[in-house]
C-alpha cells in the first residue's frame, strides 16, 4: 500500500481510506457482519485510515468500529472521527456546537465508544457559527497536549476559515467532498490548502453510488436513506446525471475498468496531497475500489474524462439546500 503523509505535520496514512459512515444506515440497511469483516478486509489490505463521526448512527457507527478494533494492534490503524453535529431521538438536525466544554465532552462519549485512549484525527463536523473557528482549534490544540488527539483537521470549511484555522495550530487535513461531479474546491479552497501545506480527504468521491456505474434510477431509497433527499438523486436532474456515468463508462471500458474505479483513479490523480476515502459497505465493493489504486490515467485518459464529464455538468446540489445552509465551504 502506498504510503502518504497528511500535510506537513500530520500522519502517516494509506493512500486510500475507508469511510464508514454508510455502515450506520446513512443509506439504508446495512448488515453488522458485513460492515465488520469489510473494515478487517481494508486493513489486512493494508489501509490504515478510517474515518467516522460521532452522529452516524447516533454512536452506532463508533461502536461497530469499536468492536472491529477491539483485537487489532492500535499502530495498524488511524482513526479520524467529526464531532459536533446535534440529532434528536426523531433522527433530526439540530445544528452543530464547537464549544471547548462540548468538544471535550464529544471526544469523552467518542473515547468510550471507540474504545480508544486517543484519536488520531479529531475534527468538528462544520463550522459552528456562533463559535468563532479560533475557540474551537484553540480547545483542539490544548487536547493535542493533553495526549486525548493526535492531529487537528478541518470539514467542510471554506478558504478564509481555513487560514484562520491555520493560524491558532498546525491543521493536518480538511475533509471534504471531491469528485468528477463535485469539484467547487478547485476554484479557492485546493489552492488555499496547498498554500498552507494541508491535504485533502476527499469523501463522496463516487458521490454516494451516484457515479459509481452500479447504482439504478429504479433503486428505491430505503427509509432514512439521504439519497432519498439528494437533490442529484430527484427527478429531473438524475437522468442528466446517469448519463454523465454512461459517457464514463465508455472510457472505464476502453481501460479494461470499472466506473467506480475510473472515478477514483481520477480524484487520486489530481495530486499526491489528496487521499479519497470509499464508503465501502461490502468486501466486494472494497475490492473494486481498491483496484482504483492500480489505474494509471495517462495525460489522454484525464482530457477524455474531462470532456465526458466537465466540471459544473452534474444536475442538482450536492446537498439540500438546508444542510448547505450550515456549509462554510459553500459561501
Amino acid at each position: 500500500m502506498e504510503m502518504r503523509r497528511l500535510g506537513k505535520t500530520g500522519p502517516q496514512v494509506s493512500a486510500i481510506g475507508l469511510g464508514c459512515m454508510g455502515m450506520s444506515g446513512m443509506y439504508g440497511p446495512a448488515d453488522r457482519a458485513e460492515s465488520i469483516a469489510t473494515i478487517h478486509a481494508a486493513l489486512d489490505a493494508g489501509v490504515n485510515l478510517l474515518d467516522t463521526g460521532d452522529f452516524y448512527g447516533m454512536g452506532h457507527n463508533e461502536m461497530l468500529i469499536g468492536e472491529a478494533i477491539k483485537d487489532i494492534p492500535r499502530e495498524r490503524y488511524l482513526l479520524s472521527v467529526k464531532f459536533g453535529a446535534l440529532r434528536g431521538p426523531d433522527n433530526t438536525w439540530n445544528g452543530y456546537d464547537s464549544r471547548p466544554a462540548a468538544i471535550r465532552n464529544f471526544l469523552a462519549y467518542t473515547l468510550t465508544r471507540l474504545g480508544v485512549d486517543h484519536i488520531d484525527i479529531y475534527r468538528p463536523a462544520r463550522l459552528d457559527p456562533n463559535v468563532p473557528i479560533e475557540e474551537t482549534v484553540g480547545a483542539l490544540a490544548d487536547l493535542v497536549k493533553a495526549g486525548y488527539i493526535r492531529h487537528i483537521g478541518l470539514s467542510e470549511v471554506g478558504a478564509e476559515t481555513i487560514r484562520r484555522a491555520a493560524g491558532v495550530a498546525p491543521i493536518a487535513d480538511l475533509q471534504i467532498e471531491y469528485s468528477l461531479i463535485s469539484r467547487g474546491i478547485e476554484d479557492e479552497i485546493l489552492p488555499t490548502c496547498r498554500e498552507l501545506g494541508i491535504d485533502i480527504t476527499a469523501y463522496g468521491v463516487l458521490s454516494r453510488g451516484l457515479i459509481s456505474g452500479h447504482w439504478q434510477k429504479e433503486n428505491a431509497a430505503a427509509k432514512g436513506d439521504f439519497r432519498g433527499f439528494s437533490p442529484r438523486f430527484q427527478e429531473g436532474n438524475v437522468d442528466r446525471n446517469l448519463a454523465l456515468v454512461e459517457e464514463l463508462r465508455r472510457i472505464a471500458e476502453t481501460k479494461g475498468v470499472t466506473v467506480a474505479q475510473i472515478a477514483i483513479a481520477w480524484v487520486a490523480a489530481q495530486g499526491k496531497d489528496i487521499v479519497p476515502l470509499v464508503g465501502a459497505r461490502r468486501r466486494d465493493r472494497l475490492r473494486e475500489s481498491l483496484g482504483a489504486l492500480d489505474v494509471k490515467l495517462t495525460a489522454d485518459d484525464l482530457a477524455a474524462i474531462e470532456r465526458a464529464v466537465p466540471k459544473g455538468a452534474a444536475a442538482g446540489a450536492r446537498y439540500p439546500e438546508a444542510q448547505l445552509a450550515h456549509m462554510d465551504s459553500e459561501k
